[in-house]
C-alpha cells in the first residue's frame, strides 16, 4: 500500500515565480526564499518522494464562479501552466497521477465528501509556484515523480469551514494509504498564506505574531484551529491570509504526532512567506485495505448492455466527449456541417473516433466511452431523432424499437 512520508507547507505568492523565473536566487532580498525552497526539494530528493498531493487555490484563472466547488480534484495525466494575463510561465506541464487520483476520488466520495473532478485545466501560481521550486532538477536530474492536485474554494463564500479541512484530510490519509502501490512514497503538500491581505483598504496587512502562532499551534495542536471561523482568520491573518485553512487537509493527513524537521517564514513585502517540513510518525495504520471502495456499482457488471460512466472512461474518451459537447455552440455546428474532416483533426480525435462519428456507430461510442449526452447532441445537428439513437443501440429497426414503446414519437434535444 501506498506510504504517507509526510506533509510540506508553502506559500503560494507569484513572488515566487517571479522569482524563480527572472533569476533572482543570488539577489539578496530574494535569496532567502530560494534558501527555505531548497530544503523542501532536499527533503523531497532525501526521502525519495515519487508522488505529492498538492492542495492550492485557484485565483480565478482556470475555476469561475460559473461553477465554483469546495473541493475540486484533478483526475488528469498533466496539468499545464495557465496564463493569467501576461502569458504562461515557461514551465515544464506537471505529470498526474491517474489512478490514484481516480482512487482517491471514490474514497472519498464514500467518506461522503461531495468532490468535484476536473481534466484540461491549466494551473496557475497557486500551484505553480511552490510546485516549480519544490521539485526543479537536483544534481542535474530532474523529478521524475507525479502529481495529484486538489484546488479549494476559498474565494468565494460560503466555502469550507478550517474543521471541514480538517475532516478532508482525515480521509484523505485512508484514500491514499489504501492505494495499492508498495512503492508509493507520498508528500501531502498545502500551499498559500501566510498572513496577506491584496484588496481594499486593509491590503498590506501582515501579522507575523499569528503567523507563529499559526505555525506552533499546526504542529502541537491542529484542532484548536478547527474552531476558528474565516472572520477570525480574516482578522488575525489577513482576509486572502485566511486561505491557511487549506494547511489543515495537509495535517488532517498526516499522524497526531508528527516531527517537525523544518520551519522558516520571511516577510518581504506582501505576503510572508513561510515553509515547513513534516515527517509523519505513525506507521502502524500503514496498510488500510477499503472494501467498500467500488461498493456503490457492485452488480452493475450483472447488467447487460449497461456501460456505467466512470472516471476511466471519463479520462479515455475526454476528447470525443468534448468535441460531443461543443456542439451546443453555433460555431462548432456549422464546422462539422461543412467540413467535419478538418473539425475531427483540429480536436485531436483518433481514428478509430472519427470512424465512429463518420459512420454513427451509436453503441460503440457509447462502449468506447461517449456519454448518451453528448450523443444526442450530434442527432439533433444532424436532424435525427433520439429514438432513431435508441434502436440503433438495441440492434432494432425504427419500427421495431417503436413498437415496444406505448406511444410511437419521435423527438430530439435541437429546437426543431
Amino acid at each position: 500500500m501506498a506510504k504517507i512520508i509526510g506533509g510540506i507547507g508553502a506559500s503560494h505568492s507569484p513572488t515566487i515565480a517571479y522569482a524563480k523565473d527572472t533569476n533572482k536566487g543570488n539577489d539578496a532580498a530574494w535569496k532567502p526564499i530560494f534558501d527555505d525552497f531548497s530544503a523542501l526539494q532536499q527533503w523531497v530528493h532525501d526521502q525519495k518522494i515519487n508522488t505529492l498531493f498538492l492542495i492550492f487555490n485557484d485565483h480565478i484563472t482556470s475555476f469561475f464562479f460559473d461553477h465554483y466547488s469546495p473541493f475540486t480534484l484533478g483526475v488528469d495525466d498533466s496539468y499545464e501552466t495557465a496564463d493569467e494575463g501576461g502569458g504562461a510561465r515557461d514551465y515544464p506541464a506537471a505529470l498526474g497521477h491517474v489512478a490514484l487520483s481516480q482512487h482517491i476520488a471514490l474514497s472519498m466520495i464514500n467518506a461522503e465528501f461531495d468532490l468535484a473532478t476536473f481534466q484540461k485545466k491549466p494551473l496557475d501560481h497557486g500551484f505553480f509556484s511552490p510546485y516549480s521550486m519544490i521539485v526543479p532538477e537536483i544534481n542535474g536530474t530532474h523529478w521524475e515523480g507525479k502529481v495529484v492536485p486538489l484546488q479549494v474554494g476559498v474565494l468565494q463564500f460560503p466555502a469550507p469551514t478550517a474543521k471541514r479541512c480538517y475532516q478532508f484530510g482525515k480521509a484523505l490519509r485512508k484514500a491514499i494509504q489504501s492505494f495499492p502501490d508498495d512503492d508509493m512514497r507520498v508528500a501531502i503538500v498545502a500551499t498559500g498564506g501566510l498572513s496577506h491581505q491584496v484588496h481594499g483598504e486593509r491590503c498590506g496587512f501582515n501579522n507575523e505574531a499569528w503567523d507563529n502562532e499559526f505555525l506552533d499551534t499546526l504542529a502541537s495542536n491542529p484542532e484548536v484551529l478547527t474552531t476558528l471561523t474565516h472572520a477570525d482568520y480574516a482578522a488575525k491573518g489577513g482576509f486572502e491570509g485566511a486561505e491557511v485553512i487549506m494547511w489543515l487537509i495537509m495535517r488532517g493527513a498526516l499522524s497526531d504526532k508528527i516531527n517537525n524537521v523544518h520551519r522558516s517564514t520571511y516577510l518581504p513585502s506582501m505576503t510572508n512567506i513561510a515553509t515547513v517540513i513534516y515527517e509523519d510518525t505513525d506507521h502502524v495504520d500503514a496498510v488500510i485495505i477499503d472494501n467498500d471502495l467500488t461498493h456503490q456499482l457492485d452488480g452493475l457488471e450483472k447488467l447487460e448492455g449497461t456501460y456505467p460512466f466512470t472516471l476511466e472512461r471519463s479520462h479515455k474518451a475526454y476528447r470525443l466527449n468534448q468535441f460531443l459537447r461543443d456542439l451546443s455552440k453555433p460555431s462548432h455546428r456549422e464546422h462539422l456541417l461543412t467540413d467535419q474532416e478538418t473539425l475531427m483533426t483540429n480536436y485531436q480525435l483518433t481514428e478509430k473516433e472519427k470512424e465512429m462519428i463518420r459512420e454513427l456507430k451509436w453503441i460503440d461510442m457509447i462502449r468506447y466511452g461517449a456519454i448518451f449526452f453528448g450523443l444526442e447532441k450530434l442527432s439533433a445537428v444532424l436532424g435525427k431523432s433520439n429514438p432513431e439513437i435508441y434502436a440503433s443501440m438495441r440492434g432494432e429497426t425504427m419500427a421495431q424499437f417503436q413498437a415496444s414503446r406505448k406511444v410511437s414519437m419521435t423527438y430530439s434535444v435541437g429546437k426543431k
